[in-house]
């Protein structure tokens, strides 16, 4: 029977994370026991003391175990935390040497959607793949600069590490851990169950690109502002250097440093949030909203379009267009 400690942070933790996961974990128990097995997990909610902790101000929430009290366990499973994400990591720093011991103990540890601000301040997750909420990318990136986010995936696997995208993703990472432990037949029963999609992967069609604009190069902002006024026209690396007064390859350095893209990135980024509102609004064809956006080769707006939605203008338009979901 494997260990499950999911903790329960102080301050305002996601419910939907902490409920979730402790009714999947003991569904898959009942599922057991209901065909003449043993259960496979003994789950429990962990927190720095026993007192009830409140979410959101108006939720309580009380842990049945204290860190004290768990000397091993097999896996931790971090919910999101809300707030801001330095006063959550201090707020929390009495788990951090807590989770250290017990991954070096040979626990496995899972953070959900926002969860992994609390472990990557464990040190742990640096020069390793992480995944969180696209929404908080850019700040998980200034504080964590060590660890390589991986923004666009559902779900990272590494060294006994876990992490999951935003928001429900969490479902699919809880998923992925009960096939884990628990085998693939028990994995493709909850999926049904609780009716998640089993296959997804990657938070990809979600994102809303919103360009990284909290730094001080003025000239960069200059110049991200300007890519975001004339996204339809074509746009050179030197055209923007120029404008800049500096040379290329510094301005490329500087741009990369400032916005975590490339230049060329950026503008395809720009163009394919233009395209994604236009195909959601349902008011033109896949080749109009190509040429608006400045694209002339379908192939190419293809591939561009896939590498940053993992999904063709053809499927995004049908899963995503109003008049179709009318």
């Amino acid at each position: 029977m494997k260990h499950i400690s999911i903790l329960v942070p102080d301050g305002d933790s996601s419910l939907s994370n902490l409920e979730a996961t402790f009714k999947m974990f003991n569904m898959a128990n009942e599922s057991f026991l209901k065909r003449g097995k043993s259960p496979a997990f003994e789950t429990h909610l962990v927190g720095a003391h026993k007192g009830a902790s409140l979410s959101n101000g108006v939720f309580s929430i009380q842990p049945n175990k204290t860190i004290a009290e768990i000397e091993k366990t097999d896996l931790i499973i971090i919910p999101a935390i809300h707030g801001d994400y330095k006063k959550v990591v201090e707020n929390n720093r009495i788990f951090i040497p807590w989770l250290q011991n017990q991954y070096s103990k040979g626990a496995e540890i899972a953070s959900l959607c926002i969860g992994a601000f609390l472990l990557a301040s464990t040190g742990l997750l640096d020069g390793r793949d992480c995944a969180t909420h696209w929404l908080a990318a850019s700040e998980f990136k200034e504080m964590f600069p060590n660890v390589n986010l991986t923004d666009d995936k559902i779900i990272t696997d590494e060294n006994g590490l876990y992490t999951s995208g935003g928001a429900y993703s969490s479902l699919n990472l809880n998923l992925y851990l009960i096939e884990k432990f628990a085998g693939r037949k028990m994995a493709v029963l909850s999926s049904k169950i609780f009716e998640i999609d089993i296959s997804r992967n990657s938070q990809s069609p979600f994102i809303i690109f919103k360009g990284q604009k909290s730094h001080d190069d003025h000239e960069i902002l200059e110049s991200q502002e300007y890519i975001e006024e004339n996204y339809t026209q074509k746009i050179t690396v030197e055209q923007l250097s120029d404008r800049a007064s500096v040379s290329r390859r510094t301005f490329e350095r500087r741009f990369k440093k400032a916005t975590s893209n490339t230049v060329i990135e950026y503008l395809q980024r720009v163009k394919v949030e233009a395209a994604k509102k236009e195909l959601e609004e349902g008011r033109m064809t896949i080749n109009e909203v190509m040429y608006r956006v400045g694209y002339t080769d379908p192939k190419a707006f293809r591939d561009v379009f896939k590498k940053f939605t993992d999904m063709t203008p053809r499927e995004y338009l049908n899963r995503y267009c109003r008049i179709a979901l009318v």
